[in-house]
């Protein structure tokens, strides 16, 4: 005995809203994973929930943002507009920035310095030195104030 059809219209009532919303959800996440395996297709499905809630599901060969951009390559669609791509390299160019202060970090801890050469080397020298110069200097004033109020 088949299943019989249903009206295609908004349930009003809000429990059974919410449990036909995941069993079908279920299904599409099911189906998703299903016709990626059987036809290696490259799949992702995003759903979002009344609540607000992200559902999303992408085959593991590929990742999300992968899947997007292969997307808007070849719809044609644009999925981010200027600021976002603005942002995008603003992100990449302080991600790399902080990168390079690490390193500039660990090389005044004397960490990883094999790979420097004379002249950075040099440099890390004398950052040091100054570095500690400023420290002697904030210890003898340290030294005259406590020893000029005793």
């Amino acid at each position: 005995m088949g299943r019989g059809k249903i009206e295609i219209k908004r349930i009003e009532n809000a429990n059974n809203r919410v449990v036909t919303f995941s069993k079908r959800r279920n299904g599409l996440v099911k189906k998703a994973k299903e016709i990626t395996v059987l036809c290696d297709a490259k799949v992702a499905l995003i759903i979002f929930a009344s609540n607000g809630k992200m559902i999303d599901y992408c085959c593991p060969s590929m990742d999300l943002g992968a899947m997007l951009d292969q997307y808007q390559k070849l719809s044609g669609k644009k999925l981010w507009d200027a600021k976002h791509e603005n942002l995008s390299n603003e992100i990449d160019r302080i991600k790399k920035e902080n990168d390079s202060l690490q390193l500039e970090l660990r090389h005044l801890k004397g960490e990883d310095i094999q790979s420097l050469n004379l002249k950075n080397l040099m440099a890390v020298e004398h950052a040091i030195e100054h570095g500690l110069d400023k420290v002697r200097d904030h210890q003898v004033c340290i030294h005259f104030y406590i020893h000029s109020y005793t």
